[in-house]
């Protein structure tokens, strides 16, 4: 890899600002002061610093982020702020993008990676990814919901859902209860209470697949997924 490409991918600056550190002997590699962007280096290999720091090649990152309600899932718009918009610049650099969406007015659990591959398979219906919800319901919640939702319910396009396991905790004129789907159909949960003619009133995602919601991360704050729950994710 150049070294130029390198240091910018790494955030240190555009193309132009890294040949500013090389000029200013700022870069070295294996301890010797470097000049030319051009050089190539093995980041795996070599030891490359600015102003004495090591340089820590990554290729993907993985970010678990709380999603607030109010804000899209997508990498840009022009109206609305973006999950992507809640990130540092340096995370930014890496060009992420969530993992499937979430509602704007859903909040919970959003994977944000540059890893397309780890991307398609957690989204590949072929897969069969589990997505665990929490939501409060507009009306009774009942055991007939359960018996429904277990054999598939017919959505207002005339969709029958793959089944799903609804969870009662309260039930009540506002129920709250917990569902997890192997789907991700536009709008699915709220389309499924309303095909049992219920509405949902607030919805939380809590996991998907192995990576559940960190509970201490504050609405619109995220952390790096820890070695743990990259290889569970992968596996």
């Amino acid at each position: 890899m150049r070294l130029d490409k390198l240091l910018a991918n790494m955030g240190y600056g555009s193309r132009k600002e890294v040949k500013q550190l090389l000029k200013e002997k700022a870069v070295r590699v294996d301890d010797a002061v470097v000049k030319d962007a051009a050089m190539k280096v093995d980041p795996e290999q070599q030891i490359v610093t600015v102003y004495g720091e090591r340089v820590e090649y990554t290729e993907f990152i993985y970010l678990m982020m709380h999603k607030p309600p109010g804000v899209i899932s997508a990498t840009e718009d022009k109206y609305d702020q973006t999950v992507i918009d809640l990130l540092d610049p340096l995370a930014q650099h890496f060009e992420p993008f969530p993992v499937g969406r979430l509602d704007k007015d859903t909040e919970g659990l959003l994977l944000i990676t540059n890893d397309g591959q780890l991307a398609h398979n957690l989204l590949s219906p072929k897969k069969h990814v589990p997505k665990t919800y929490f939501a409060r319901i507009e009306g009774v919640v009942t055991e007939e919901d359960i018996t429904a939702f277990h054999e598939g319910v017919t959505l207002d396009d005339g969709y029958v859902t793959k089944p799903g396991e609804l969870v009662i905790l309260k039930s009540d004129v506002i129920s709250e209860i917990e569902l997890t789907i192997q789907e991700g159909k536009f709008h699915q949960v709220k389309r499924m209470f309303e095909a049992v003619g219920k509405k949902v009133i607030y919805l939380k995602r809590l996991s998907m697949g192995s990576l559940v919601l960190d509970e201490e991360l504050e609405m619109g704050d995220y952390r790096e997924l820890t070695l743990e729950e990259l290889a569970a994710l992968k596996n």
